[in-house]
Parts: C-alpha cells; structure tokens; sequence
C-alpha cells in the first residue's frame, strides 16, 4: 500500500500544476477579450497573467486563485 504512495502524490501535484496553468489561460483570454475594450488596455501575454495571478494570490490569499 505504501508503494502507491508517491505515484498518487505525483499525479495530485501533476494534476494541480495543470489546474494552475489553465486557470492562467483562461485568465489571459478573459482579460484579452474583456480589457482592451472596455477600459482600452493593452492585451496581455500568457506569463503576464500568470504573474497577475501570483500577485493577486499573494494579496488576497489563495482562495483567489480557484
């Protein structure tokens, strides 16, 4: 029963980075779409959303980023 341990724990961990980067995507593509046009800002990159995410999780904590 131990032996599956790590595998399990691989695939949690496999499965949340995932979640995080999609989550990211989806984030960028909202703020792409919504943004430029309402507020006229610039669209924004992939990394530049995951980094917006990073500090909203850091400011409001992470509930902010589910």
């Amino acid at each position: 029963m131990l032996g599956f341990m790590p595998i399990k724990l691989f695939v949690i961990i496999f499965v949340a980075v995932g979640f995080f980067f999609l989550v990211t995507w989806i984030f960028q593509w909202l703020w792409n779409i919504t943004m430029p046009q309402v507020f006229n800002l610039k669209e924004i990159t992939y990394w530049q959303a995951f980094r917006l995410l990073i500090i909203a999780g850091l400011i409001f904590g992470p509930l902010t980023l589910i």
